[in-house]
């Protein structure tokens, strides 16, 4: 790792003032934790004219339940998330995830918002300088080519927040705060499928909180599969939300993160519901999952094993939850 470069640290103690600084540093970064922000910095992948510390913002660390749901301002830690007395109620599956983020002292002040909107991954992105430099770089910094698909026209960088998985299941939205306002949208709509782009955030917004609308009908886990117990990041991490009436399934979301270039929230489960989830229904998920998620060569472990594995923890939590609620 280098030096950074010299830069303006700006500390807004407003919304507005947060934005009017976006607009007077183009190119400037929103911090908050800095957990995966700071150390690519020091890898020197790129640099910032200014960094904007938002963690001063008003309302930002709440958590406070409201009649359309539990709202989580972006500016919580993970570590509070895993333990909040409101989170482990309405959302345990959040928490869950939640304390499966790198490690104790990451989630002390790594927050939901910087874990929202978690850079992609690549093994020949995040590398020292002089590495990427003997490669010529690479699409999503500085480069010419994706290296992962050299004939390709995008970045196939994967996302891998833990978080994002759990809230797509859980039908969450995201509030979005800039020049023109405050907006809420679907979480899903904040993501793009380029790993050079891959959020949808105007040039002067910024990600204020989430708001998860609550239905105890629907019973939500989450897995991950990843090298080991701690620290590393998801090859594959999959939410599954589910409600069983009878024998019936009656409602189904699939979410995943890791294979792609952003969370995959599964397309086709309706085909599932007002049935039994036999054996056959459980092959289909996992034929759903197969077939939408694309994960490249940009982990160490072969992209058809991570697709195996998405698919396998899919199976698994559906089955899992399915026979929890009967």
């Amino acid at each position: 790792m280098t030096l950074l470069a010299d830069f303006e640290l700006i500390r807004p103690a407003s919304l507005a003032e947060a934005v009017a600084a976006r607009h007077r540093y183009p190119g400037s970064r929103l911090l908050a934790g800095g957990t995966d922000l700071m150390p690519n910095l020091r890898r020197g992948i790129g640099t910032v004219p200014a960094l904007i510390d938002i963690t001063g913002l008003p309302g930002l660390q709440d958590i406070v339940l409201e009649p359309a749901g539990l709202r989580i301002g972006a500016g919580a830690t993970l570590a509070r998330l895993a333990d909040d007395a409101l989170v482990t109620l309405h959302c345990p599956a959040l928490a869950e995830a939640a304390r499966q983020v790198a490690g104790p002292t990451h989630r002390s002040v790594a927050t939901l918002g910087g874990n929202l909107c978690l850079d992609t991954r690549c093994v020949f992105y995040n590398q020292s300088a002089w590495w990427r430099q003997s490669n010529a770089f690479c699409l999503k910094h500085a480069g010419e080519r994706c290296h992962v698909a050299p004939t390709g026209s995008r970045c196939h960088a994967a996302y891998s927040g833990d978080t994002a998985p759990v809230l797509l299941a859980l039908g969450a939205k995201v509030e979005l705060g800039g020049k023109a306002g405050t907006r809420w949208i679907d979480l899903e709509d904040l993501f793009h499928e380029d790993g050079a782009a891959h959020l949808r955030l105007g040039e002067d917004e910024v990600l204020l909180g989430v708001r998860i609308p609550l239905d105890s009908s629907f019973i939500t886990e989450y897995e991950k599969a990843r090298f080991r117990g701690a620290i590393d990041f998801p090859l594959a991490g999959v939410a599954v939300s589910l409600r069983r009436d009878d024998d019936a399934l009656t409602g189904l979301r699939i979410a995943i993160t890791g294979t792609n270039s952003r969370p995959i929230l599964l397309a086709g489960c309706e085909s599932l519901l007002d049935q039994p989830l036999d054996d056959t229904a459980l092959q289909q998920i996992g034929k759903l999952v197969q077939k939408q998620v694309s994960p490249m060569r940009t982990t160490m472990t072969p992209s058809h094993y991570r697709r195996r594995v998405a698919a396998a923890l899919a199976i698994r939590l559906a089955r899992r939850l399915f026979t929890v609620q009967s």
